[in-house]
């Protein structure tokens, strides 16, 4: 669908349209004036999206979260990225959420968690750490 709509032949209100990246209203917002921001090339997940893009696409998208609060005199965004897990649309995609002080949005989606103690904590970090190399 995101292919589309970067290929012109999918209707959407467009926010932004860059080398970088192409950023359009969101068609079920959480709140009006939710963004997506997607890269030019198709890449499924973050993992897919080259290096060298990077910086010039989460520029955009940084560029596209002060634009919705100044844009829209909000207090700030939500900036998420689902990866795999609830990822709705097999296309890269950045959700840029504008937020009010009382807006009923609490937090994460999920629910929150605790570690069990400091031990169990520093074995998760090391898990993460092993895996960064």
């Amino acid at each position: 669908m995101f292919c589309g709509i970067l290929a012109g032949s999918v209707p959407n209100f467009v926010v932004a349209d860059e080398p970088a990246g192409f950023a359009f209203l969101d068609t079920r917002p959480v709140f009006k004036g939710h963004t997506l921001v997607v890269p030019r090339d198709h890449a499924v997940v973050l993992a897919d999206l080259p290096a060298d893009q990077l910086a010039p696409f989460f520029g955009l998208v940084q560029r596209v979260a002060v634009a919705v609060e100044e844009g829209l005199g909000a207090g700030g965004t939500f900036v998420a990225m689902n990866n795999k897990v609830s990822q709705s649309v097999a296309h890269l995609h950045v959700h840029v959420v504008p937020r009010t002080k009382g807006d009923g949005l609490r937090g994460f989606f999920w629910p929150r968690t605790r570690y069990a103690s400091g031990d169990e904590a520093r074995e998760y970090a090391g898990k993460i750490c092993a895996a960064l190399g």
